[in-house]
Order: C-alpha cells, then structure tokens, then sequence
C-alpha cells in the first residue's frame, strides 16, 4: 500500500474534492485501517480482534468485533462503488437496485449490517469469518477497485464523487470507532493515531444576542442526508460556556455528593446511574486529590483544566441542573462555533452532547445509505464537535453525531449554557 499522508486535508475540503485528493485520502484513510489490523492481531492475544462469543457484562458488550469492522468497511466501499451500477447518479441513484457480484462470495451474507444485526456478529467473528490476512487482502482489493473507478470519472461533478466521498467518511467514523474500542478493552492505539487533548488557560462564558442563523448544509459538495436541507432558526440571546465543562468543574460535582442526590437527575438518568453503579465517569479510578483515570489501560494523572470524558448525557445533564445550567440546543451550539470562533469558542477535544434529539431537519429526504440517519431519528441525542480521537475529516461545526444517552464509551463531554 503506497504511504501518502492527508493530514493537511479537513472536511471542508474533503467534502468538495476532486478526484486527485480524494483518491490521496482514500489511501490515507486505508493505511490507518491497516496500521489497526496490523495492532489488533497482536493485542490482548487475538482478544481485541475478535472479542468474545458470549462476553461478560460490560461496556464490551456494545462494541462490534474488530474484526467484523474491518471486513464491513471493504464491504461498504465494494457495495457503493465497485458493485453499484448506478453509482454515477450519486444520491439519486436507488439504494436497491441492481449490483455486481463481489470479489468475496459470502459478502453480504458477513459485512451487510441489514443483514447480520449486531448480536450476530461476535458469533460470526468467532468462527465463520475470514481470517485476518484474508479480510487485509479483501480491504487492499476493494481499495484498487475503488481508485481504478475512481481515475476513470471523467468529470469532477458531485454527483459522480458522492459515493467516493461517502465511503471515505464512513471508514473515518470507523477509525474513531477503532479508537473507542482500544479505549474501552485497555490497549494502546497505533503511533499517532490518538493525540493528547492540549489544555488551555480558562475563559470567560461567551454571549451572543438574538439571532436568526441557518442551520444545515447543502451543495455544493458532499452532504450527510441528515444535514439537509438549510433551513432559518430563530435563537433567543444566550450565553454558553467558551470551553467544554473541565475536569475540575466536574469534580466538585462528585465531591458535593452529585451521584447521590436524585434531584440533580432526570428519571431515566437517576435509573441509568443506579443500574451502571456510577460513582464517577467511566474510566476513572479516582476523584479526590486530583483525577486519576485509565488512558488506553494505563492509569493517568489528568490535568484539572483538561475536559472531562466519557461523559453520559445523562451525567451531563445531572452537572447542569447541580450548577444552575443547561445543555445547550443543537442549533446553539452550531450558531456558537461559528459566531465565536475569533472569541475563543473552542471545540474539538471531546463530542458534547447537546439538549437536541436527534431528528430530521425540515425537508428531509433519505440518503441512499439507508441504515445511518433513519433508525436513529427520535431515539438518540445528538453530540456536536470533535473529539481527539476523531480523524481530521470529520472535524465541522455542522457534523452531528448522535448517540444513545446513556452512551459513555465514546470520547463524549459537554458545555453548559446559563439557565
């Protein structure tokens, strides 16, 4: 596989780019996918890879084996590109029409996610799936497939782009899932993958008037379905913090007895907390005297000013309601990183979960990827920003992320607005 670094390239240019520079991005993103398998195989005895048949409580338990990962992101660029004969029609083309024969018989049956639901695919990885060496080769093929269709567009028009660019986030979402599992099973990541967050001095909450901003993205450009379409939003003045919420704003928190107290605590939360056993944040060992919390399996003094992570909504939302605060909305939290960013709004450290269920904007139309946006309307909460383990191509103020509120596995925190 050649070495070619993407560093420099962000969303917003990802989103727009050509075929030269989407072509360097894929491989980029293919290397790093790699450079995990190569770590995986030997971590934890083979463990990491394929995970348990039948694994003990724990947040294990809600992450897809490695394995299964890795043979699922050749697939999905295989099923949308190499496969796909409507390719060329971009987000018009129909999802269910007709396809080509894999390079790899028992594809679909393995990889396609609307086939094989999440608790079949640990027994899968435990015995019916191809071997690690196998599946490597299955992502180096589907790549070469991928770049020759590639090369072979004639026009740079988003339409004939849409599937290269899909296919190139899906796998980015897939490295900052890589990176949560190597967090939750205690191994390290490979060199480089996973930065340490940079603290800063501390800043004063930021004010913004009564606005009417537009919320949403469209083209030019590659456009999640659920970022569609622009539509106007009327904001009442509000004032939220410059910061995520640190880890010595959270521990007076847990010192004022916060995980005792069940009026800091929704309903949902206060079960939520009582059947998880929650006494602080996930990962962290100790709160007083300072926090003391596992990074990778190891066992770290964390600076006081850096954010605090692996953080629940709901634990989010017991903080606020303790300090006087509020999660702010959605739509907030976007006007902010936008309006502020020369005002010291600063993001990209950890996602923050936001007081938005995540919903359809108005105008919705389904993408062709049908499994992503859709299942999750009305059942998840949405996270805005970044977090360190998030691959530079995913990093905009417009990406929502969504997740279960009582998610605390990802490199999840917030920001609070005044109430």
């Amino acid at each position: 596989m050649m070495e070619l670094q993407a560093a420099d390239l962000d969303y917003a240019v990802l989103r727009s780019a050509g075929k030269d520079v989407l072509s360097l991005a894929l491989i980029d993103a293919r290397n790093r996918v790699l450079a995990w398998a190569a770590l995986l195989e030997t971590a934890q005895s083979g463990q990491a890879l394929r995970l348990s048949v039948d694994p003990a409580p724990g947040p294990a338990a809600t992450l897809d084996p490695p394995l299964w990962t890795l043979g699922h992101i050749g697939w999905f660029q295989e099923h949308w590109i190499g496969r796909h004969v409507q390719r060329g029609r971009g987000p018009w083309s129909d999802p269910a029409g007709p396809r080509l024969a894999s390079i790899l018989p028992g594809a679909d049956r393995w990889y396609d996610p609307a086939v094989v639901r999440h608790a079949s695919r640990r027994e899968l990885a435990a015995g019916e799936l191809l071997d690690l060496q196998a599946t490597r080769q299955y992502l180096v093929e589907s790549l070469e497939t991928t770049l020759d269709l590639l090369d072979a567009v004639r026009e740079e028009d988003d339409d004939a782009l849409y599937f290269h660019r899909l296919a190139l986030f899906h796998e980015e979402l897939h490295l900052e899932d890589l990176a949560v599992l190597a967090q939750t099973l205690g191994f390290k990541p490979p060199a480089g993958i996973v930065p340490r967050v940079a603290t800063q001095a501390a800043r004063s909450p930021l004010f913004f008037p009564a606005t009417r901003w537009l919320q949403g993205a469209g083209a030019p450009g590659f456009v999640f379905d659920n970022e569609r379409e622009p539509h106007p939003v009327s904001i009442p003045e509000f004032e939220i913090d410059a910061q995520a919420v640190t880890w010595a704003q959270y521990s007076e928190f847990v010192e004022d007895g916060g995980y005792d107290e069940p009026s800091h605590w929704s309903e949902a939360g206060w079960a939520w907390a009582q059947r998880e056993a929650r006494r602080t944040p996930r990962h962290v060992d100790q709160m007083r005297h300072g926090v003391l919390r596992r990074r990778f399996g190891q066992l770290t003094r964390v600076a006081n000013a850096e954010p605090a992570v692996h953080v629940s909504a709901y634990e989010a939302e017991a903080w606020c309601r303790w300090a006087g605060r509020r999660l702010p909305s959605e739509v907030e939290w976007e006007a902010a990183a936008h309006q502020g960013a020369t005002r010291g709004f600063r993001f990209g450290d950890v996602w923050e979960w936001t007081a938005s269920t995540f919903r359809p904007y108005p105008g919705f139309v389904p993408g062709p990827w049908r499994d992503y946006s859709v299942p999750s309307f009305g059942m998840t909460r949405v996270l805005r920003g970044a977090s360190l383990a998030t691959p530079r191509a995913m990093r905009s103020a417009r990406f929502r992320r969504f997740a279960e509120p009582g998610r605390d596995d990802g490199f999840f925190g917030f920001r609070s607005c005044a109430a």
